[in-house]
């Protein structure tokens, strides 16, 4: 089995999973440096790195860093630690370098205005793929969004019908009209995609959050919903504000902790008010992407 292979088959198949590697060993190990083990999602394995405790321990391991996408080292004295001896004849030292293995983060752009071609090329160059989708084929073609994956031009619930998005999935909705947004977004709550954005000012926010909570949806599925979206940085431009969108789709792909300057309405947690109870800000015009023309 050659393990190079699989880990591009997980990817392909957007799946996740974890690559351990012997990186330094000194004295006898149960493998031998740079032996590779692949651990997928389901916890099923791929290569060996020595079998017996060592090669459980980091099974386990790999889990967590599947989980939290950030990667480890592990250390193993095989000398000193009873726990390690299995009978085979091994004294040594190691250490296995665990890296996360993910899928390349898919972008759906939900309109093809002007800030969604903008997007579309910030979050290219940021290593995202994209699908975008829009009812208008004078818009969402391949001449205005070379490279995409794919451009859909279809009416948006025909478009969503055959549209699954996975955990790796981030979502933005800008299309040029507030009806389309708020069915796009009554359909991406309810998928497992990891972000969601939505474009507009903070009062569209509220409305469209009051409307679709009104229907039955739970409030608690709006917790990954970012509108106003992107982070505040000013931006007034389609290419600042794709700019600004484009940093926040980042931020939560690379788990950023640092404290940043959302603008979202929804980040801030005041949608666990009750819909009707939810104050409506001034209709003046806010900052950065509320203001965009789409």
């Amino acid at each position: 089995m050659n393990i190079y292979e699989e880990i591009v088959k997980l990817q392909r198949d957007g799946r996740r999973g974890a690559v351990a590697t012997i990186v330094n060993s000194c004295g006898s190990i149960p493998s031998f440096q740079s032996a590779k083990m692949l651990i997928r999602d389901d916890g099923s394995i791929a290569g060996t790195i020595g079998g017996g405790c060592v090669e459980a321990e980091v099974w386990q391991a790999a889990g967590e860093v599947i989980s939290t996408e950030k990667p480890r080292t592990l250390s193993f004295d095989l000398n000193q630690d009873p726990k390690y001896d299995t009978g085979l004849v091994c004294g040594g030292t190691l250490e296995i370098f665990i890296e996360p293995i993910l899928p390349m983060p898919l972008l759906y752009i939900f309109g093809a205005g002007h800030v969604a071609q903008e997007l579309f090329k910030a979050a290219r160059n940021a290593g995202f793929d994209c699908i975008v989708a829009d009812d208008r084929d004078a818009y969402a073609n391949a001449e205005r969004f070379p490279g995409a994956l794919e451009v859909i031009a279809k009416d948006f619930d025909e478009a969503l019908a055959g549209i699954s998005p996975s955990e790796s999935s981030y979502i933005v909705i800008c299309t040029r009209g507030h009806r389309d947004d708020m069915r796009i977004l009554r359909w991406a709550v309810q998928t497992p995609a990891r972000y969601i954005g939505m474009i507009g000012s903070k009062r569209k926010a509220i409305t469209v959050f009051r409307e679709l909570t009104r229907e039955g949806l739970d409030p608690a599925l709006f917790d990954r919903v970012h509108s106003p979206v992107g982070l505040d940085i000013g931006a007034v431009t389609p290419q600042e504000i794709a700019v600004s969108i484009a940093a926040e789709l980042i931020a939560v792909r690379r788990h950023a902790e640092g404290a940043l300057p959302h603008m979202s309405w929804f980040h801030s947690g005041r949608h666990t008010v009750a819909a009707e109870d939810a104050p409506l800000p001034s209709p003046a015009q806010p900052k950065g992407a509320g203001n965009a023309a789409k």
